[in-house]
C-alpha cells in the first residue's frame, strides 16, 4: 500500500501475484446456433453468467477475512472477483454489499466518463460506504479524484473481453478486442472470452467524493 489509507488494505477484486491467466485450452465447435468457444475440460463454472465463457485466471490462498493473499497487480482486475462482485453489487474493496442509503456508489476516473450521457456503461464494480474514499486513494487510475455515480438503477448490460476464431490451419485464434462490451444478445458473444462484467446505469447522479460523503453521513 502506498497511501495513508494503511497497508493491508487490498481492494478484494484486484489481481495478485502468483494468479496467473491459466493456458487458453480453447476450442471452437458447431453448435445450434452457430461456432461456439469452449474450454477443452471445461466445467460449468466456466459459464457463470448467460452462457459467457469466462477467462481463467488462478486463485491464491485466503486469508483469516476471507481476502486473497499475495502482493498485488494494482492495475489488473482478477476476471472472476471482477464478475461476482458486479453481478451481486458488493463492494469491489471489502466483497460486502455495496448499497447505501443513497443507491448505489459507481468510481471513475476524472476523465473516463462524459456525465452528460443519458446512460454510462462501467466495468468497475461499486464500492460500500465505507470504502468509498478508500477505493479513490488506492487506484492510481482514480488520480484521488474520481467521478462518482451514484445510481439508483444499474442493470446487467454485456461483457468486454476477447473474440476468438479460427485460422486458415483451423486453429483457434484471438481475432479481435473491442473497445466497447459486447451488450447481452449480440451475436458474437458465443466467441468471447469474457474478462470484465459490465453494467449501465441509466437513474444516476454525478457528484465529486467529497460532496458524496457529505451526503452519506447525513443519511446515515
Amino acid at each position: 500500500m502506498r497511501t495513508a489509507t494503511g497497508p493491508s488494505l487490498i481492494p478484494f477484486i484486484t489481481q495478485r501475484q502468483g494468479e496467473d491467466a491459466a493456458p487458453d485450452n480453447l476450442l471452437i465447435f458447431p453448435h445450434a446456433s452457430g461456432p461456439r468457444l469452449y474450454y477443452g475440460d471445461e466445467d460449468p463454472r466456466d459459464r457463470p453468467l448467460r452462457g459467457v465463457l469466462w477467462a481463467r485466471c488462478g486463485f491464491n490462498p485466503l486469508d483469516g477475512r476471507q481476502m486473497p493473499t499475495g502482493a498485488p497487480h494494482w492495475k489488473l482486475m482478477h476476471p472472476y472477483r471482477q464478475m461476482i462482485t458486479m453481478q451481486s453489487l458488493h463492494c469491489q474493496v471489502c466483497a460486502k454489499p455495496a448499497r447505501t442509503p443513497l443507491g448505489f456508489i459507481f468510481l471513475a476516473g476524472p476523465k473516463d466518463q462524459d456525465p452528460t450521457r443519458p446512460t454510462i456503461c462501467t466495468n468497475q464494480p461499486p464500492v460500500c460506504a465505507k470504502h468509498a474514499r478508500a477505493a479513490a486513494a488506492l487506484c492510481p487510475h482514480l488520480e484521488e479524484n474520481p467521478m462518482v455515480f451514484l445510481a439508483r438503477s444499474a442493470p446487467l448490460y454485456g461483457v468486454h473481453g476477447t473474440i476468438y476464431g479460427l485460422n486458415a490451419r483451423n486453429e483457434v485464434h484471438a481475432v479481435a478486442q473491442p473497445d466497447e462490451p459486447l451488450p447481452f444478445g449480440h451475436p458474437n458473444l458465443p466467441t468471447l472470452l469474457g474478462s470484465q462484467l459490465i453494467r449501465r446505469l441509466s437513474s444516476f447522479r454525478v457528484l465529486d467524493l467529497e460532496e458524496l460523503l457529505q451526503e452519506l453521513e447525513l443519511a446515515a
